[in-house]
């Protein structure tokens, strides 16, 4: 996983994890960043008004997360991310969840989303308005991280 600086990150949220997230080690579950991320997607596309009807236009196909730091419950987050590379039918973002005081990250992640008609139970080609608001905010044809 290439990870991009911070600077290429174009959207940020704060969250919270709660007490109740943390393992039997007392450490973050796993499981909780995937969570994360999907709240920062929510926020994302919320921001970029390409929900719909209070939905994601698309599924998850696959996620990619490397535990860089056992993160805590009970403390306050940024959520950093970006899409990174738009296809014709699918899309790509990265992910760095840190804990709001310090600068060390718990976890970075990639996920490839793939646009979906509910109606036909299948994928679409990306829709013209969903690729334009994302290039418009991202500032440019997204790139995979590290390209120049």
């Amino acid at each position: 996983m290439d990870s991009p600086a911070s600077k290429d990150l174009k959207f940020r949220v704060r969250l919270r994890t709660r007490w109740s997230d943390e393992d039997n080690q007392g450490l973050l579950n796993n499981a909780v960043y995937l969570t994360l991320f999907e709240e920062a997607r929510h926020a994302y596309f919320s921001r970029l008004e390409l929900m719909r009807e209070r939905r994601f236009p698309f599924v998850l196909a696959q996620t990619n997360l490397r535990f860089l730091k056992p993160g805590r419950g009970g403390s306050d987050i940024v959520v950093e991310m970006s899409t990174t590379r738009l296809g014709g039918r699918s899309f790509e973002q990265f992910y760095r969840v840190s804990p709001l005081e310090g600068s060390e990250p718990w976890c970075e992640g990639e996920a490839v989303l793939v646009a979906w008609d509910d109606i036909l139970q299948s994928s679409q080609p990306l829709p013209a308005e969903f690729r334009r608001r994302i290039e418009a905010f991202e500032g440019d044809e997204p790139r995979p991280p590290g390209a120049s």
